[in-house]
């Protein structure tokens, strides 16, 4: 076994790796970019050394700066983690080169599943179904165009050398094609160098399934069972689980036959995930092999009891596999939610900024959570902006999903927009509670997941009311015991006047909505006066923004955080971002709503598709930004003119920045 390992890596899977390591008693190098100095992985791991500034083309992607950096620690091993350079083939071999072990699989492994086209071909060979399609090198539009139309609509275009949802189209009909391939290619060539392209017909009401293979140096390969990946939003997983519901022993012994068929037809060696794409009627395809631990291993060891990142390096270490396939065996049910920096109402736009408030639920022996980040520390626009992993066990699928839906509604975000609440809706629809699955379930439970905005309920407003005077009533006694005359009356929030209890009011907005609590100090705690209803509270805020409220004869739980002007409301498995409203504030009109269209976040122009002086409708596209690795439309909000671009194609805009002057139409 290793005594020290690099990880070449960084966020979430870097911490996980650390974590193993530490267990084992390895000693952990990491890596960092100048964006990371102060970030988690840094902080847990033994060693740091800065390899570059944050463009990861000039920090994360730079092998040599990495084997660099192995040298100078003493590190023996290079654990790649997931993303960056861990299925790069070039990287693995300069490992071998340096005498450094890379723990994942062997170069040429790495080099035959690498391109999808050419996998694809290799299991032809090896007898693995196939999905219908063109995995060819002839990359003239007009010819992918042809192979389509042979295929028949709808078909997926896909980056050969992609994955993460990144490069990836479905286009249900012809005079659609041209527009997608353009854009699929220049999503392939900014995230992974290469923009070569196959088609597949699109399989209607897929699911997607994988099967997690294992290999070691002695001929050895098992599989550990299937993930059910199913529920995506823009081709990047949101929700998987372990065991795949449904699946019968003889579909999962077919399955994983394939899939250790695939692996052993490259020689693989170590962890690995292959993927299939499977109808409803139990038939299934392979569509692709990646040759690393994939972000959902963790429901996998949840099943199955096993630490899969120990298996990698006692492996890469020259061990053989630890257990035998009859050995074996599935215990229970597992879910893994995402948890990201997000706005699912803005299409899933990544958020920015500073984690203000970071509260998972506890940990336990059936609630895990895998993380990057902590309280206080920044999503930036460099990386992939998942907050965290939530993952849950239970006996059986039904207790796995009352155990996720509890664990989701006690988990609070403040200071990024992000999809807990999203994911609360989600895991709670008819059709996933129900195993109804498949790629399109968020689109076609569109009115369940984005519910209309309905009223606030008047116990939000209440409780937010209620904190505000408990938190000035900590922050007067904190002053007054420190204060020469601590004992003073005049020290007191009691309300008390000379001519009888004051009344003051509390003003909260969210959005447009302002609403005004009344208060009066009464004996034993407070009457709020909403709307005409008087009602009587008292409560205790914790440290941690945890509020024990009672409303009238009602005792409720919630957390209301503060930050700034937010009061940010969790309450009921949901939360608000209400704001204290400063009465004596004069503030401006606002910027117009037509004029400009600005950036919903940091990135690059990479086209523009309107033209100057050019009638457009509403919902038109006028413009591509690439924000972390992915590409957004700007579409125009209503009917009117562009009238010029303040950007060119290229050009670097900040969070807010205005993209274009817009004249709306009369």
């Amino acid at each position: 076994m290793f005594n020290k390992i690099l990880i070449a890596n960084r966020g979430e899977i870097a911490c996980r790796v650390i974590k193993t390591a530490r267990r084992l008693g390895i000693a952990t190098v990491a890596v960092y970019s100048e964006a990371d100095a102060n970030a988690r992985h840094v902080r847990l791991a033994d060693e740091a050394v800065l390899i570059g500034p944050a463009p990861v083309r000039e920090s994360y992607l730079l092998g040599e700066r990495i084997l660099e950096a192995a040298k100078q620690t003493g590190a023996q091993a290079i654990h790649p983690g997931y993303g960056f350079l861990s299925e790069n083939e070039d990287f693995a071999e300069a490992c071998e080169a340096a005498g450094i072990a890379f723990i994942g699989p062997p170069a040429s492994a790495i080099r035959a599943m690498g391109s999808k086209s050419a996998a694809k071909a290799l299991m032809e060979k090896a007898g693995v179904p196939l999905t219908p399609g063109y995995h060819g090198d002839n990359q003239e539009p007009a010819f992918l165009a042809g192979q389509a139309e042979r295929i028949g609509y709808p078909v997926l275009i896909k980056a050969s050398a992609g994955g993460g949802g990144k490069g990836m189209r479905r286009v249900d009909r012809a005079a659609d094609f041209e527009a997608a391939l353009a854009s699929c290619k220049r999503e392939a060539i900014n995230a992974f160098g290469n923009d070569h392209v196959l088609v597949e017909k699109y399989v209607l009401k897929p699911r997607h399934i994988e099967i997690q293979v294992f290999g070691d140096k002695h001929g050895h390969c098992v599989y550990l069972f299937e993930r059910d990946c199913s529920v995506q939003r823009r081709h990047q997983k949101v929700l998987e689980e372990a065991p795949a519901p449904g699946m019968t022993p003889e579909r999962r012994a077919a399955m994983g036959k394939a899939a250790v068929d695939a692996a052993k037809a490259v020689g693989y060696v170590g962890a690995g995930t292959v993927e299939f794409i499977a109808n409803q009627d139990g038939s299934f395809y392979f569509m692709e092999m990646n040759t690393r631990l994939q972000v959902e291993h963790p429901v996998t060891e949840m099943i199955t009891g096993l630490d899969l990142v120990e298996w990698q390096l006692r492996v890469a270490s020259g061990e053989p596999l630890p257990l035998r396939q009859e050995q074996l065996s599935i215990d229970g049910h597992a879910l893994e939610a995402r948890i990201y920096a997000e706005d699912p109402d803005r299409g899933f736009l990544p958020s920015t900024g500073r984690l203000v408030h970071l509260a998972p639920p506890p940990e336990s022996d059936h609630v895990r959570v895998d993380t990057g980040v902590e309280q206080g520390d920044e999503i930036t626009p460099h990386y992939d902006p998942m907050i965290a992993k939530l993952i849950v066990w239970g006996a059986d699928r039904r207790q796995a999903l009352s155990r996720m839906r509890q664990a989701l509604s006690a988990y609070r975000v403040v200071g990024v927009q992000n999809n807990v609440e999203f994911l609360s809706r989600l895991v709670a629809v008819p059709s996933f509670a129900h195993a109804d699955l498949d790629t399109g379930l968020i689109e076609r439970e569109q009115a369940l997941l984005f519910p209309a905005a309905g009223d606030v309920p008047a116990d939000v407003w209440l409780l937010a009311a209620l904190a505000e005077l408990l938190r000035e009533q900590r922050l007067a006694q904190k002053a007054a015991a420190s204060a020469p005359d601590a004992g003073s009356p005049w020290r007191l929030l009691d309300g008390w006047r000379l001519n009888g209890s004051a009344v003051r009011q509390l003003s909260l907005r969210l959005g447009e909505a302002v609403q005004d609590v009344a208060v009066s100090v009464v004996p034993g705690g407070y009457e709020f006066n909403l709307a005409g209803q008087r009602v009587f509270a008292r409560g205790t805020l914790g440290a941690d923004s945890e509020l024990m409220a009672q409303l009238g004869e009602r005792r409720l739980r919630a957390a209301v955080v503060a930050a700034g002007e937010r009061r940010q409301v969790f309450f009921e498995g949901r939360s608000w971002p209400l704001a204290m409203v400063d009465r004596l504030h004069v503030g401006g009109e606002g910027e117009e709503a037509e004029g400009g269209l600005r950036a919903p976040m940091p990135g690059k122009v990479i086209a523009l598709i309107a033209q100057p002086g050019a009638a457009v409708e509403k919902g038109a596209p006028l413009l591509v930004l690439e924000a972390m690795k992915m590409e957004h439309t700007i579409s125009a909000p209503r009917k009117g003119v562009v009238k010029a671009f303040r950007f060119a194609p290229g050009d670097q805009v900040a969070d807010g920045s205005e993209l274009l002057e817009f004249e709306k139409a009369e």
